[in-house]
């Protein structure tokens, strides 16, 4: 704009300048013409006084010393000229200013000479005997009077140029420097010209209008933030080109990316899997997809959706669904369900065949208390088993606030606990012991008491004749402590990771035996982490178990 503005002003200074200078050549040109024209007329009018009074001899006396004579005979011949031979001078009849003075008494005519320099005037009067009397006078033309002047012209040209061009600049830094200062941030506060209060006001409710829709954009971005940071599901927003728009935490967590941007890269900069490329690929080829993605030995579900504008995938929206537990609970579940099956099964077999037996009446009288005996056991043995799974089944449906919390002391239970298997621990000649100190934790008794009786029953049941089982209670800055030992059989380190199962067993045999349902050591851990602890063990086969747990205050 500044050098438009700059170029516009040189350009109409200089052409002023020389259109000023062309208007002066004309007006001092006409000026001239209008001088020599009337020159002419006096001094036509003197001399052809005086001719008529002295004939040839008064246009030789006087000569050149005025404008040129010639003095031409009615029949067009020269007869006189005061610059030239006459004799080598043609018929001038057919010009035009003795044509008309012939006729008419006098006449006139302008001619250009063929250099186009000299501007000539033609002045013809008839005198008294029949000759024509012509006085000719010359003006520079209007071209010879611009050659003539050209050089002036010229310097007057650069002059005014230098001029104009200082002027212009000057003239063009004070026009454009209010615009340059403009304060944008709030238009209408500028004092500057009154035809740019137009593009002000509009800009400054262009300015409003801006400001509100960022405002809002702001807004939308920082809820669609809040919603996708807090998301437990992994998303991603993918561009037309698979190029990252947006990732939320739960995804970079999924894929196990760091904190580096990861923004208008391509999809596979997070993640090289064939399922996740063949699904976003199919995504871009408008169509939904699911597949499952494996990484590190977690399962994901992957939903895949296009996203349309007029019929165009312009985007693909990516959730990772972490459905690692989901299908662990399902395999948990058929596994119970076997296990569960499997469990009822046999005392139920055994008690239908013991059943049988005495209805056929095959039973000798003497041997009925023992088959009654042997329906007692396996009935008692199924009623366990059918308390520790209900057992389970509440642990697993019920939340921390489903029930009253109140203080109990682990100490204090422990023995009572020990007070109800003593005589187990007797007819074994265990050697039992319960010491530490008092550990107040806040909890449910009546699932603490199942947690410590669990401990208790298993360390007497899988320990050998005449061994020891120690209780101990300790407080420590993480918690409550209460750590169960025992001399038994121990464990090998093979099944250390899954006696906590249900239903798993390190010695079938051995537990049928003892009586054991396989369900006392997963009620010890659900019971522990429904009251926010945790469980630890740590055993040798053939020295002992030691299993300990760790609540909150």
């Amino acid at each position: 704009m500044k050098r438009r503005i700059f170029s516009g002003m040189c350009l109409v200074a200089v052409s002023s300048a020389l259109l000023t200078c062309i208007c002066i050549t004309g007006i001092l040109y006409k000026s001239s013409l209008d001088h020599m024209r009337t020159s002419v007329h006096d001094q036509a009018t003197y001399v052809s006084a005086a001719y008529n009074m002295k004939g040839m001899e008064y246009l030789k006396e006087i000569g050149s010393i005025t404008n040129r004579l010639t003095l031409i005979a009615p029949d067009g011949f020269v007869i006189y000229d005061s610059d030239q031979d006459a004799s080598a001078m043609g018929n001038h009849r057919d010009r035009p200013e003795v044509a008309h003075a012939l006729a008419e008494g006098q006449g006139e005519a302008e001619r250009l000479s063929k250099t186009l320099a000299i501007q000539s005037y033609y002045y013809a009067v008839v005198m008294d005997d029949g000759n024509v009397l012509r006085v000719t006078g010359e003006v520079a033309s209007v071209y010879g009077s611009v050659l003539r002047y050209l050089p002036l012209l010229v310097l007057v040209s650069i002059l005014s140029a230098m001029l104009a061009a200082i002027l212009a600049q000057r003239l063009t830094a004070k026009l454009i420097h209010p615009i340059n200062t403009l304060n944008l941030e709030d238009p209408l506060s500028n004092d500057v010209y009154d035809e740019l209060s137009p593009l002000l006001r509009r800009i400054d409710k262009q300015r409003i209008q801006i400001r509100e829709q960022l405002s809002q954009l702001r807004e939308n971005q920082d809820e669609f933030s809040a919603i996708s940071e807090n998301m437990s599901e992994g998303m991603i927003l993918l561009g037309p080109q698979a190029t990252v728009l947006s990732i939320n935490q739960s995804a970079r967590r999924a894929l196990e990316l760091g904190e580096q941007d990861y923004i208008g890269k391509h999809i596979l900069n997070l993640n090289r899997s064939l399922a996740l490329q063949s699904s976003v690929q199919k995504a871009l080829e408008g169509n939904s997809w699911e597949e499952v993605l494996s990484m590190d030995g977690r399962q994901f579900q992957l939903l895949v959706s296009p996203v349309r504008r007029s019929d165009e995938v312009t985007g693909v929206v990516l959730l990772l669904l972490d459905i690692t537990e989901k299908l662990q609970n399902e395999q948990m579940r058929r596994e119970f369900s076997a296990n569960v099956s499997h469990e009822l099964k046999t005392p139920l077999t055994s008690i239908s065949g013991y059943a049988e037996i005495m209805q056929n009446g095959l039973v000798k009288p003497e041997d009925m208390q023992q088959f009654a005996g042997r329906i007692y056991s396996e009935a008692k043995r199924l009623i366990a088993l059918v308390e520790d799974i209900m057992e389970l089944s509440r642990l697993d449906e019920r939340s921390a606030g489903d029930v009253q919390r109140e203080p109990v002391d682990l100490l204090e239970l422990s023995n009572a606990v020990m007070g109800r298997l003593a005589s187990i621990a007797e007819s074994k000649n265990l050697t039992v012991s319960v010491t530490g100190q008092p550990g107040v934790v806040s909890g449910i008794p009546r699932i603490l008491e199942d947690m410590v009786f669990n401990l208790c029953d298993n360390a007497i049941k899988y320990n050998i004749i005449g061994g020891r089982v120690d209780i101990e209670v300790e407080s420590l800055d993480t918690g409550i402590s209460l750590s169960v030992s025992d001399t038994g059989i121990g464990i090998a380190k093979e099944h250390q990771s899954r006696v906590f199962e249900r239903f798993y067993r390190v010695d079938k045999s051995h537990s049928r035996i003892t009586g054991g349902t396989g369900l006392g050591l997963s009620i010890v851990k659900h019971a522990a982490l429904y009251h926010g602890g945790k469980v630890a063990l740590a055993s040798e086969p053939g020295i002992g178990t030691q299993i300990t747990v760790t609540l909150p205050r």
